[in-house]
């Protein structure tokens, strides 16, 4: 769309019932501030600017409303007097002179692009002010839409309403656009002139047709619609986000045993023919390639599966882990700044930290690199086809070689090199029938304890 457009967020509220100590559109959805969801949506609308309308946590708002693309501008709300007024805070960038002023609010984080667009065509065809409804089976506490010939006459909110006016299920959402033209010299025509003393941005309606301009209302699904008000509507709005987002994945081609089941985040990559069992969490910076198989109740954040690789069940991938194509992470295997190579294995009870496993090399149960000596991080490298047996513990730094086996129960300080075996544990020992002699010490000391209470 050619027309430029501002538009303008409340972003004010106290989070009062949220019973929150951080402003309410910071609370995330997927794993991001529900304003900066709204501010994605914006922004593929074509809008070229945005007016914050902050208040508690400012600087902290205006930081997660920030968006490629979009200058974005914040204005502190030091009054609470209303829609109109918060709308008002904004005055002078909608001063500017926008062809379309949108109207949105930081707490609705699932509404599309689509439906902004649809509110800014209405615009281009000639109405003055474009509210965007949602039809409901349960209006109740909603301000109703009333309509004539095409036209939007009033919003009645429903303690002003008429029992007829009640029945109505077209209800507002709160989201509208203006024209950019007139926003001004109609927002400030609002009046106060009510029991609360405030400016409501609904009054719009009545304003806009009485300087004989068009006001029309358009419809969204009432999902999109949906704010936020205390936590209990916050996971509310996270399951609506989660069930649309797995929708769009299975009909991309991803299988969901049972998708209700799998969580996903705002920016979670998954593709065609990835397999993903029941009980299954993604954090954010999750891409898994094509083919790949999520075992149940794995944990990923940060990581990148490979195309037809295998993790879990029960693993947790923590960022930096990269697995390239075909290898695996079995159960109860942890990965953390790794790269696990094409077609290595990592098969069960492992730690795998800040190393690097090279090409179909096969690390045993209970192997660890590690990795932390108390201040740095320091890193172990595997070579390819390598075999690394159960129970070893690798000390980084160190290197492995390619085609070097390590025996099952070493604890490995130098570097060992290509094709060869390092065995690093205590000889053992043997000591005919000493462990009866333990026991029956140990046993009469119990006895003897007893006896002297």
């Amino acid at each position: 769309m050619s027309r430029s457009c501002l538009a303008v967020i409340l972003a004010a509220g106290d989070s009062t019932r949220m019973r929150s100590s951080m402003s309410k559109v910071l609370h995330p959805v997927a794993g991001r501030p529900m304003i900066a969801h709204l501010m994605a949506a914006v922004a593929s609308t074509g809008v070229s600017a945005a007016a914050l309308v902050v208040g508690r946590d400012a600087d902290a708002v205006a930081k997660a409303g920030a968006v490629e693309g979009v200058t974005v501008e914040a204005f502190l709300q030091a009054e609470r007097r209303g829609t109109g007024h918060a709308v008002l805070t904004a005055k002078d960038a909608i001063a500017h002179g926008y062809d379309d002023v949108l109207i949105a609010y930081g707490d609705v984080p699932l509404v599309t692009s689509a439906t902004f667009t649809l509110a800014r065509e209405g615009l281009a065809d000639g109405a003055d002010v474009v509210v965007i409804g949602f039809h409901t089976d349960k209006p109740t506490g909603y301000g109703r839409l009333l309509v004539e010939n095409g036209e939007l006459i009033a919003i009645r909110e429903e303690k002003d309403a008429s029992e007829e006016e009640r029945k109505v299920t077209w209800c507002n959402s709160g989201l509208m656009a203006i024209d950019g033209r007139k926003a001004l010299s109609l927002l400030e025509k609002i009046s106060n002139n009510n029991a609360k003393g405030e400016y409501y941005l609904t009054d719009l309606v009545e304003i806009a047709r009485a300087d004989g301009g068009r006001v029309v209302a358009v419809d969204a699904p009432e999902t999109e619609v949906a704010g936020c008000n205390n936590r209990a509507e916050l996971a509310a709005l996270e399951r609506l986000w989660q069930e649309r987002r797995r929708h769009e994945l299975m009909l991309s081609g991803v299988t969901m045993v049972a998708p209700e089941t799998v969580f996903l985040s705002y920016d979670t990559e998954i593709g065609q023919d990835a397999f993903i069992e029941p009980n299954v969490f993604f954090g954010p910076g999750v891409k898994v390639e094509a083919g790949a198989l999520i075992h149940a109740f794995s944990h990923m954040e940060r990581a990148h599966i490979g195309a037809g690789a295998e993790i879990g069940p029960f693993a947790r991938l923590r960022p930096g882990a990269t697995l390239l194509s075909k290898s695996k992470v079995g159960n109860f295997c942890e990965v953390k700044n790794a790269e696990i190579g094409e077609g290595a294995k990592v098969n069960h009870l492992t730690y795998i930290g800040d190393a690097f496993v090279g090409a179909h090399s096969n690390i045993g149960a209970g192997a660890i690199t590690c990795n932390y000596d108390g201040v740095n991080k320091h890193v172990t490298r595997i070579g390819a086809n390598a075999f690394i047996g159960s129970n070893s513990s690798l000390v980084a730094p160190v290197s492995i070689g390619d085609g070097a086996y390590v025996a099952s129960g070493s604890v490995i300080t130098e570097d060992v090199p290509a094709d060869a075996l390092a065995l690093g544990r205590a000889r053992q020992e043997m000591k005919p029938g000493r462990a009866k002699v333990i026991r029956e010490r140990a046993l009469a000391f119990k006895a003897a304890k007893k006896a002297a209470k």
